[in-house]
């Protein structure tokens, strides 16, 4: 396989091209969906924040009515695998599922031990520290987001609530995402990614392929087909047009080439 000139040049820069963009393409698309969990955390952050806005006004008129109407509508979103509230003590008071209503939450599960890790829970966490991935009990790959409710002045101050000033976190927003769903176009990018390589791959390959067969070659066989027919005794030709790389070696077969017809002369000419 490796026998002839074309093949020792072109199937090695075959390989490397190779993997160089196969290691690319692993590399392009880890980046790719760590990007797209990065951007889901940041959208369910931001969800998260809207639902906590939303519910703030009726839980400072204790409505608790509206505020279960809420969560029960925020969960009938696609892709939301669950919606929840639960307070400073770990029950939940809120959800869109009506059986979870009244259930303790583990502390020292995914999402909870980030904060309650240590003696004194945490008040304040980064965006990515709120969020956690896990796979709940139907099987499905969850990304989920928990996010604090403070305790602020129109709570503590509030005449219906008995909240002092000094709790800073009066609950907990716990809201879930289907993997599968916010991660649902990554398969559409992963195969545009293979063809776009495969692309790559075969422009590359044969655009270096067309060179070598131009530039390296062509010259080397016209060359050698040149110094066949000198060795036959054919009448030479005029070497053939080569790059500058080859141009000193076709010299010197001309060279070579034109003092061995001298010397058949003349040894031509002393026989007789």
């Amino acid at each position: 396989m490796f026998k002839t000139l074309s093949a020792q040049a072109i199937i090695p820069v075959t390989i490397a091209i190779t993997g160089f963009v196969v290691i690319c393409c692993i590399l392009l698309y880890s980046v790719m969906k760590s990007d797209l969990v990065n951007d889901a955390v940041t959208y369910s952050n931001g969800l998260a924040n809207t639902i906590v806005k939303s519910t703030r006004y009726a839980m400072l008129k204790e409505d608790r009515e509206t505020v279960s109407q809420i969560i029960t509508n925020v969960s009938e979103q696609k892709g939301l695998e669950h919606t929840r509230i639960f307070n400073k003590k770990g029950s939940i008071i809120f959800s869109g599922n009506k059986e979870e209503v009244g259930h303790l939450v583990d502390k020292k599960t995914a999402g909870c031990v980030e904060c309650h890790d240590g003696p004194v829970p945490k008040a304040t966490l980064g965006d990515m520290q709120k969020a956690r991935r896990f796979v709940d009990e139907r099987g499905v790959e969850v990304l989920a987001i928990t996010a604090p409710i403070y305790n602020e002045p129109e709570c503590f101050n509030a005449p219906c609530h008995v909240h002092p000033q000094g709790q800073k976190v009066l609950g907990t927003l716990d809201i879930g995402l289907s993997v599968p769903v916010l991660l649902k176009n990554l398969p559409v990018m992963r195969g545009r990614m293979v063809v776009f390589s495969l692309l790559v791959l075969i422009l590359s390959v044969g655009g270096v392929a067309a060179l070598l067969w131009r530039n390296v070659f062509l010259p080397v066989r016209l060359l050698s087909e040149y110094v066949d027919r000198a060795v036959k005794g054919e009448s030479a030709s005029d070497l053939p047009q080569c790059g500058p790389e080859l141009a000193s070696l076709a010299e010197n077969i001309r060279t070579i080439v034109q003092r061995s017809e001298g010397e058949a002369k003349n040894s031509s000419t002393q026989s007789q």
